[in-house]
């Protein structure tokens, strides 16, 4: 953990040292349940390392961006959640409320109460959807390679 940029006052850069339970761990990435769940199954998904917001993001964060999501299918399925049921994004700056990236994977969406459903309405101004993060991130790309 310590090549990894971390930000003393984030409390996602300390929740590893915390009693949080994890419901997935590497090298590189962490996963546990919101606090505020909108689902039985709400679980962020979080970089160690300290990225402040979607809008820290460049083309070459695709990766990465795809990795949160592909661990959020991994953490529903292991928790006998629906992925088919499932939504995965991100609040948009300055409507997130912790500083630092965080997918947030929610399944069921069905089970959905009306405030959770405004709150990750997806593609809104203030949450994007994984999907149209990747898409606007690689038009970015491709843009810069036109250049």
């Amino acid at each position: 953990m310590s090549d990894f940029v971390k930000d003393d006052k984030c409390i996602f850069c300390s929740i590893q040292d915390s009693t949080t339970e994890i419901f997935y761990e590497d090298e590189e990435y962490l996963a546990f349940k919101d606090i505020r769940p909108a689902t039985p199954h709400h679980y962020l998904i979080i970089p160690k390392n300290h990225i402040k917001s979607i809008s820290s993001l460049s083309p070459s964060d695709v990766a990465l961006v795809k990795k949160l999501v592909e661990i959020g299918e991994i953490v529903l399925k292991n928790n006998s959640a629906s992925v088919s049921d499932a939504r995965f994004g991100f609040h948009v700056p300055p409507f997130n409320s912790i500083q630092h990236l965080h997918l947030h994977a929610i399944s069921p969406v069905n089970e959905m109460g009306f405030i959770s459903r405004m709150i990750f309405r997806p593609d809104s101004y203030w949450f994007l959807t994984a999907s149209t993060l990747i898409e606007k991130l690689s038009k970015s790309c491709e843009s810069e390679d036109k250049s």
